[in-house]
């Protein structure tokens, strides 16, 4: 360490994070880089510090660990399209700044007991069987964990920041807090504070976040279309507040403008005649989609006229 500083590297578990402050939000076409770096690890405290440090990011600065979707378990039918649409843009955005390591899901036929309806507190080993689908994630916390270990005990970092609730990571943390000096935090990925953190992790941390606030999450999206490459990666419709009031109108739209990006950048206009609002922001609501839809319905009527 060099003029008080530590060279700050963040450890993502994707699944844990998405289950924990992603699913079902509109936040999903997050920037990873940006939440940690701008909005969550500048108000952490280092404990036991007399002259708090700077917390220098060490490139990677983020290591995502994820897994692909496997489209025949996916929960919509642009599930697959999105993620990897998703991966693209992170990879634009940061390069190298961004590391996305990744595990897989496997699916297989499972049996699991099932609850008797006539007697709830009969034992699992009485009650009958039933197949069912197991979808897991493999491999994402163990590489999570072994590239903790490799980078504390090769120097790379000062300051590992480890997002996540699952205490499989356990063992790596306690290795670290161990064999070096390394200095090891927790973010617990919730955003309801209805996750009560481990204590196998937090035991081993030096420090605890025990929540992502929405409102870091909504200053850490990516812009809606990140340039580069043979072509520009734009975020998927179902992934804004309200897909099923965007689509209709985002046609409509495409319908009287030519294009999808010159409807996108009308929606996205403030406009007078919307009290300066935008029409993409009055798409959110039911009310305020009904005056998008009724202005370019008569918009729509008058080029019909003329």
């Amino acid at each position: 360490m060099q003029n008080n500083s530590l060279r700050t590297r963040v450890y993502v578990d994707g699944y844990n994070f998405y289950y924990g402050c992603l699913k079902g939000t509109s936040f999903k076409w997050l920037d990873l880089v940006k939440l940690f770096e701008e909005q969550i690890l500048p108000s952490i405290l280092i404990p036991n510090q007399s002259n708090p440090p700077v917390l220098a990011f060490h490139d990677p600065a983020v290591k995502f660990f994820t897994a692909k979707i496997i489209e025949r378990a996916a929960r919509s039918t642009d599930s697959v399209s999105s993620q990897a649409r998703y991966h693209t843009a992170l990879r634009k955005t940061h390069g190298q700044r961004l590391e996305l390591i990744e595990g897989y899901y496997a699916i297989n036929e499972a049996k699991a007991k099932l609850i008797d309806a006539e007697d709830p507190k009969k034992w699992p080993r009485d009650c009958s069987e039933a197949p069912y689908w197991k979808l897991e994630e493999k491999q994402s916390d163990v590489n999570l964990a072994l590239n903790l270990y490799h980078d504390a005990l090769t120097g790379e970092i000062d300051h590992a920041v480890v997002v996540t609730n699952d205490t499989d990571v356990a063992p790596a943390m306690k290795f670290v807090r161990s064999n070096t000096n390394v200095i090891v935090g927790l973010i617990v990925p919730s955003c309801d504070n209805t996750r009560k953190p481990n204590t196998a992790l937090t035991d081993l941390a030096h420090w605890v976040r025990r929540s992502v606030t929405e409102k870091e999450l909504l200053k850490s999206q990516l812009p809606r279309v990140v340039q580069g490459g043979k072509r520009p990666t734009s975020k998927p419709v179902s992934w804004y507040p309200r897909p099923d009031l965007l689509k209709p109108a985002l046609e409509l739209a495409t319908q009287v403008l030519g294009t999808k990006v010159k409807a996108f950048k009308w929606l996205g206009e403030r406009n007078e005649r919307f009290n300066g609002e935008t029409p993409l922001g009055l798409l959110e609501s039911n009310a305020g989609a009904r005056k998008v839809m009724k202005y370019m319905g008569t918009y729509i009527e008058n080029i019909a006229k003329d």
